[in-house]
């Protein structure tokens, strides 16, 4: 008896090449690199510069990724593109993507869960391949928030930049009746009682406009490392591991407390949790990505490690991930 393993071939990541610093900020409103390290974790975040937009981004992190995947762009047959700051209303980022790169076959398309659009993607593009439906995918996470972020409002401007990250997924037959190796579990949820936490005041539908971000901070933050933890539980029971056998965790990069938190609600060793919050804030969809890349190329993720990633966004929307790298 065979089975579909859906392994993790390779990782990109892009960072914009401007950096806005907390110095920085604070000449730009009321804030201080102090208050905003002791508040959220982060010394500085990545801005895209005028017109480079989130395609831009997205390219170039694909082409890392498939580059570290030894594979060529002909080799996709998936593209699923996580974001909730697109290039155009329509078409899809992820059709621009298919475009640039030269794609000629399969389907590309986005999924918009905000910050846990990277997770919703896995679990999308994983059920394409499982099913056999493609095989090999471009799961990307990309975000251009500085576009949406109202630059006045020192309560939401400090936390987010610029990024994307990608990860080329590929199908293959195994042995079997479980798959060992590969994306394990995928966990999916969201309540949408919470929209007016965290949300966006515009849109083509409503107000015709793009509108800003908009958050409630306070009540965010308990929201987050009640349901992240949750949800980090529920996944870890669902594959029949323990937390403490998880070897990595990549949470969503939103603030360092909230990454904390959820460490010591767990008892999980900081040491194990991955963060980048402050080299590049939160950069939603984009963010585990980019922690996943940089786990990697700096040697903390290996082959053959467990790794848990998680998320929480706007909506709520929130859920995990888990993979043997």
């Amino acid at each position: 008896m065979t089975d579909q393993t859906v392994r993790i071939a390779g990782v990109g990541a892009y960072l914009p090449s401007r950096v806005l610093s907390n110095e920085d900020l604070s000449t730009m409103v009321d804030t201080s690199d102090s208050w905003i390290r002791e508040r959220t974790g982060i010394a500085q975040r990545h801005i895209a510069a005028e017109g480079e937009t989130t395609a831009d981004l997205a390219g170039i992190a694909c082409r890392r990724a498939l580059e570290h995947a030894g594979m060529d762009a002909s080799d996709i047959d998936l593209i699923v593109v996580a974001t909730t700051t697109p290039d155009f209303t329509f078409p899809s980022t992820g059709t621009l993507l298919q475009g640039r790169l030269g794609i000629a076959q399969g389907a590309a398309f986005d999924v918009q869960a905000v910050c846990t659009g990277f997770v919703y993607a896995l679990a999308v593009a994983d059920g394409f391949l499982a099913r056999g439906q493609a095989r090999n995918a471009l799961v990307v996470g990309a975000e251009t928030m500085s576009r949406i972020v109202d630059w006045t409002d020192r309560a939401t401007c400090v936390l987010f930049g610029d990024g994307a990250g990608a990860m080329v997924l590929s199908a293959e037959e195994t042995p079997g009746e479980h798959r060992e190796n590969g994306l394990l579990a995928t966990y999916l949820r969201s309540d949408g009682r919470y929209k007016d936490l965290l949300h966006v005041d515009g849109g083509p539908s409503s107000t015709q406009t793009v509108g800003h971000l908009r958050m409630a901070g306070n009540q965010v933050f308990r929201h987050a490392v009640t349901n992240i933890a949750e949800s980090m539980t529920t996944i870890a029971g669902q594959a029949g591991v323990e937390i403490a056998d998880i070897d990595w965790f990549v949470p969503h990069q939103a603030n360092q407390r909230i990454l904390e938190g959820v460490a010591k609600k767990l008892k999980i060793p900081t040491a194990k949790v991955v963060s980048t919050v402050s080299d590049h804030g939160n950069t939603s969809a984009a963010s585990v990505p980019l922690a996943f890349e940089r786990a990697v190329h700096d040697g903390r993720i290996g082959r053959g490690d467990l790794v848990l990633m998680e998320a929480l966004g706007g909506g709520f929307t929130w859920g995990a991930a888990l993979a043997r790298f």
